[in-house]
């Protein structure tokens, strides 16, 4: 079996709070409706990974 490399490991949470928060704030910017709900959800990604972190930080 084939072992993840490790910079995979390292970089794959900052890539995707990244990317999320990327499509969210173009989304934001270009459109209206569900473009709206798109932005809403995708800018919620990088305040969760926050939240996660500080509570597993504080157990």
């Amino acid at each position: 079996m084939r072992r993840r490399s490790p910079l995979m490991r390292i970089f794959a949470a900052p890539l995707v709070i990244g990317v999320a928060s990327a499509v969210g704030l173009v989304a934001a910017l270009t459109g209206d409706g569900v473009a709206d709900w798109v932005s809403w959800v995708a800018l919620t990604v990088p305040l969760a990974a926050v939240i996660w972190a500080r509570a597993r930080r504080a157990r």
